[in-house]
């Protein structure tokens, strides 16, 4: 009978400690798969901008406008502040580049942040 007295409030404390464990775990994937979503939807709008600058009749300006655009209907717009577009040449081919650098909070709204540039790039049409 005494066995069962000693063990009572065991529980209690098993449960505290594996939450001690498990809550920072999964705080911290589910942070990283927020970061993650966010680069991914950034480069994503970064290549969609720079296809729609290389179209004919366009020109790099009209990319990073596009891109801004995607960025602000997926995203909060301050993801969407520094967005660039140039055209550059890739294997002597003229093309687009779009990058977007971005500032995205690692550990929550208080902690350390992580810099992102992503970059979307599409050859130009030519007539």
């Amino acid at each position: 009978m005494s066995a069962r007295r000693d063990q009572r409030g065991a529980a209690v404390v098993d449960f505290v400690l594996v939450l001690v464990i498990l809550v920072p775990v999964f705080l911290g994937v589910l942070q990283v798969a927020l970061v993650l979503f966010v680069r991914n939807t950034l480069a994503a709008a970064a290549s969609e901008g720079a296809r729609y600058a290389a179209t004919l009749d366009r020109d790099p300006a009209d990319g990073a406008a596009r891109t801004r655009s995607q960025i602000e209907g997926a995203l909060a717009g301050r993801y969407a502040r520094d967005v660039t577009a140039r055209e550059v040449t890739i294997d002597g081919a003229p093309a687009v580049e779009v990058t977007v650098h971005v500032v995205v909070p690692a550990l929550g709204i208080g902690g350390p942040a992580v810099s992102l540039d992503v970059s979307g790039h599409a050859i130009e049409e030519q007539p």
